[in-house]
């Protein structure tokens, strides 16, 4: 995981997820929608919103997926590697959605996230944002492609770094890793890949790699 900047939202966000999730919400809860919609209404379906069972919000977050695959290239943000066989790419609720739901549809509790990742992730509180991560609180096992606490990572954040760690190391999170390390290291002349390519698709592996002096073909 490296340090991410959130993207700003993008232009449609409001109308296309915002205000229909809010309309939602609003009928959930016996209140006339805040915007009007073709079809019939939903059903009350709790008194207040904080007793909505979290499975029962509209999934207009989905439709971010292709705002914020543009926006984050591609990569995962737990991950920091490009959505391949980790799974398809997904919407995170950082605060989830069983906890808040004045933010199940804002941009800002949004992260880009690999299918696996997100099913490991689930609810559980007291993880690593990756907007809040900073250099040194992870680092790269190049044995076993796991990703471990960093050696400085402050005493402070040791339990949520900790706790952040089952969900990135994953088999497929790793064997990910390592097809990325092995292909650097055979070289784009040897159908792999140059450190401009891995820079791309895992800056997370191409830092940890420079700061461990793994570097190869005279790479800086």
């Amino acid at each position: 995981m490296i340090g991410l900047k959130l993207a700003k939202e993008p232009a449609l966000f409001d109308s296309r997820i915002r205000n229909r999730g809010l309309s939602a919400i609003d009928e959930m809860v016996g209140r006339p929608p805040r915007v009007k919609h073709p079809g019939r209404g939903r059903k009350k379906i709790a008194a207040v919103e904080t007793d909505i069972p979290p499975e029962k919000f509209p999934a207009f977050w989905r439709e971010a997926i292709d705002d914020m695959m543009t926006l984050y290239e591609h990569r995962c943000s737990y991950l920091a590697m490009y959505i391949e066989e980790t799974g398809g790419p997904t919407v995170d609720h950082v605060i989830p959605k069983s906890v808040a739901w004045n933010l199940v549809y804002e941009w800002k509790n949004y992260r880009l996230c690999a299918g696996v990742v997100n099913a490991h992730k689930g609810a559980l509180l007291g993880l690593v944002d990756p907007m809040e991560a900073k250099v040194g609180w992870f680092a790269l096992d190049l044995i076993l492609y796991r990703i471990v606490r960093g050696a400085t990572a402050p005493n402070d954040r040791h339990d949520q770094i900790d706790r952040t760690l089952p969900m990135l190391n994953t088999r497929d999170c790793c064997a990910q890793r390592r097809r990325y390390v092995e292909e650097y290291r055979r070289g784009p002349g040897a159908k792999g890949i140059d450190i401009t390519y891995l820079e791309h698709r895992a800056p997370f592996i191409a830092t940890e790699l420079r700061r461990q002096g793994q570097l190869v073909r005279g790479d800086v």
